[in-house]
């Protein structure tokens, strides 16, 4: 079996996430939700072999996206191309502007005590990238998209980071093709991206109701 199927993941009820209010595509009210899905009386942590096929559970999913402005305004995002190796075969070769993935019960730390959700953001980022310069972080949103295969058993929890200087590179070999983008050049074809990352930069970086 491989490690994929047989990774444990944090999940919670979809039926929580509809209690809470159900949306489509990207919401802007993360206190309506973020305390009550990462409360330990929801969530549990399941194969994730078993829940990537079941629409009964949300798996969360810290979802960040770098953000460079340099002195003449210039708004650049880190974005790259998924490559075959990554876990989620639903997205290779798909582009993406955001880093992150699973929150697993390794997360947990051999105390079960801490900040399990908290602990796999640092370590999918870690994982994923390296960030070589001082940055601002702030949760934007939630998105979901149940319109998608992948999209009915995720629920993404979106960050945005902006970094002093666009000093990010690649930890894996599965991040290819990376590097700052101007968003404008993103906007103008977002063709051939994952649909989180297509509702991220349409919502958050599209005039004129940009958010941040």
């Amino acid at each position: 079996m491989s490690e994929v199927q047989t990774e444990r993941v944090l999940v919670v009820p979809t039926e929580l996430f509809h209690r809470l209010g159900h949306f489509q595509g990207f919401c802007g009210e993360v206190d309506r939700y973020l305390d009550q899905l990462l409360s330990p009386r929801h969530t549990s942590y399941r194969p994730r072999g078993e829940v990537e096929q079941d629409p009964g559970f949300k798996q969360l999913i810290p979802y960040v996206i770098l953000r460079h402005t340099d002195q003449d305004g210039l708004e650049t995002v880190f974005q790259y191309t998924r490559g075959t190796g990554q876990g989620e075969g639903r997205l290779h070769r798909k582009h993406s502007v955001g880093i992150g993935g699973h929150i697993s019960s390794v997360d947990l730390g051999p105390s079960g005590n801490g900040d399990p959700y908290q602990e796999g953001m640092r370590r999918e980022l870690e994982e994923e990238v390296a960030i070589d310069t001082p940055y601002t972080a702030r949760c934007v949103g939630l998105i979901n998209d149940d319109r998608t295969e992948v999209g009915t058993v995720h629920l993404g929890v979106v960050y945005l980071f902006d970094v002093e200087r666009p000093a990010v590179r690649p930890n894996e070999p599965d991040i290819r093709e990376s590097g700052f983008r101007p968003v404008a050049e993103i906007l103008a074809d977002l063709s051939g991206f994952e649909s989180w990352s297509e509702i991220c930069m349409r919502v958050l970086f599209a005039e004129p109701s940009r958010p941040v």
